[in-house]
């Protein structure tokens, strides 16, 4: 069945949203889960990675964050959400961008006027200071902003990203998912044989990024993964041979890198070679 990835705004009624969805399909919704295992495998606390990611974070937590391993391991944390078959949505974190290009994939925008989710979030939280709120949604919006610039090349509040934007202003939550579903019946959206492929594809070659990026002897080299049934290939250059047969390894290590072609050049041997041929 398709998936839905959608964005995550303050205020406009997109949790319920997605939890409506999900119960209608009779699965999950994605958003928190994802936090977890990115804070395992980065060695920090859960609560430092998700302030980092929200845009809460203070100086320290800023620069002891490494945004590189944080995009690689969210892309691989999300990936194998996607392929576990128990999830519908999955919400925030860049899913609508990092996914834009799988066929089954429906990208939703629930959205709502600034003023609306400002008066939405101070009854939630039961408060009228309404700068306070306000300043929160604004900050929460900046980060997305600055990772979604950052790590896809977009401006996340650009309409033809998405597939679907509904205002919960006029909408009611039991409407939009009225509309959510009436797009997951659409054949286009539909999961094909090729779509599947694509995502396990994408998924392998997200899981062998994470693992380089976790080893010691590789989360500094910067090469091309590309996975295509099962099989891993690597290649560029890195700066010793070492590196090479340990990036060969890494990638071997990944259950679903079942085979490895490491073409992958040393530059020094490569440097070698080319003064020999001049």
């Amino acid at each position: 069945m398709p998936l839905i990835a959608m964005t995550r705004e303050m205020g406009s009624l997109g949790k319920d949203v997605a939890a409506g969805v999900a119960a209608r399909a009779g699965k999950r919704v994605v958003y928190h889960e994802i936090i977890e295992p990115i804070a395992n495998k980065m060695r920090l606390r859960k609560s430092h990675v998700e302030r980092f990611l929200d845009g809460k974070s203070g100086i320290w937590e800023r620069l002891t964050t490494d945004r590189t391993s944080v995009s690689i391991f969210t892309a691989d944390e999300t990936f194998k959400f996607l392929r576990d078959g128990s999830t519908c949505v999955t919400r925030g974190w860049g899913a609508v961008h990092l996914l834009r290009n799988i066929p089954h994939v429906i990208r939703v925008r629930v959205c709502a006027p600034l003023e609306t989710r400002v008066t939405r979030m101070m009854q939630r939280l039961a408060t009228d200071n309404r700068a306070t709120v306000e300043n929160e949604i604004q900050l929460s919006e900046e980060a997305h902003t600055a990772i979604t610039k950052r790590h896809f090349g977009v401006n996340w509040r650009e309409p033809e990203l998405y597939d679907l934007v509904l205002s919960t202003e006029r909408l009611s939550i039991e409407e939009c998912v009225d509309e959510i579903e009436g797009m997951m019946r659409r054949k286009n959206f539909r999961e094909t044989p090729e779509s599947v492929r694509m995502v396990d594809n994408l998924s392998a070659e997200r899981s062998v990024r994470s693992a380089l990026r976790r080893d010691e002897r590789t989360k500094a080299t910067d090469f091309t993964v590309h996975c295509d049934g099962g099989a891993a290939t690597l290649a560029g250059v890195v700066d010793t041979q070492d590196e090479a047969m340990a990036a060969g390894a890494v990638a071997a290590g990944v259950e679903s890198a079942m085979k490895v072609d490491n073409q992958l050049k040393a530059a020094s041997s490569a440097g070698s070679r080319f003064r020999r041929e001049g």
